[in-house]
């Protein structure tokens, strides 16, 4: 049976983690899963410890980026054929794993992403008009810049199979991860897929993009993202041409 792991990076999640690991354990029992807890500073640590939680304390704040690639960085050295992202906030459903994992173990896709937004019933929480907004300018860019037209480019519901696991464990964007990551595994000559997931409005503490700050996070990750297509597709030629190739 494959083995697969449930990554679950948590700040300052006291409130909804215990829920979210029981909510994986019931709707998705065949899966592992490690809380990456980024030295959260309320009593996250303690609730993992006294609930014997598997997780993994890092010593220093090292942001979602940082966090998930402890994850995938231990799915590599565990040797997991599957690596899940999944929120600790309450967002994610244990129900869904199973429809974002299959098309992983069918060989369809190297990485699979929960979306939001390709379902006509528009069931759950679909994020604000702003927010969605931003995104759909980011999904833009991001079809400009590699020729794939990803909806959810902000989910962070998404698995990957073992050959995508690894390159994440050693080539994860720290800045805004999700949808750099799209973007790197697409020039990599990765196959990137969505399925329509439902999805829950955050049941506890607050978003890591402030609503004040939404426009000035959509400038700043619509940059990073061209400038990562730019980079990885020179990078790509350079060693392209270093190789012999044309």
């Amino acid at each position: 049976m494959p083995k697969v792991l449930v990554i679950i990076p948590a700040y300052n999640e006291q409130d909804a983690i215990l829920q979210t690991v029981q909510d994986i354990k019931t709707n998705y029992p065949q899966a592992d899963y490690v809380v990456i807890n980024d030295c959260s500073r309320d009593h996250t640590r303690q609730v993992l410890r006294e609930n014997h939680i598997n997780h993994i304390d890092l010593p220093l704040n090292l942001g979602i980026g940082g966090g998930v690639q402890t994850g995938y960085k231990y799915a590599v050295e565990n040797d997991y054929d599957v690596a899940v992202q999944f929120d600790g906030d309450g967002q994610h459903r244990g129900d869904c794993l199973e429809k974002i994992v299959a098309p992983i173990l069918a060989g369809e896709a190297d990485m699979c992403i929960g979306s939001r937004f390709i379902s006509k019933d528009k069931e759950g929480f679909q994020s604000t008009g702003m927010r969605r907004m931003g995104i759909n300018v980011i999904s833009t860019l991001i079809r400009i810049c590699t020729g794939k037209h990803i909806y959810d480019v902000t989910s962070g519901f998404r698995a990957s199979g073992k050959e995508m696991t690894k390159f994440f464990s050693e080539n994860y964007a720290q800045d805004y991860p999700e949808p750099e990551a799209i973007v790197s595994a697409i020039v990599h000559g990765y196959d990137v897929k969505e399925v329509p997931v439902t999805m829950n409005e955050r049941a506890t503490g607050v978003s890591s993009i402030r609503a004040f700050k939404s426009v000035y996070y959509m400038i700043k990750v619509s940059l990073a993202v061209v400038i990562t297509s730019v980079r990885l597709k020179h990078s790509k030629q350079n060693n392209m041409k270093g190789s012999g190739g044309k």
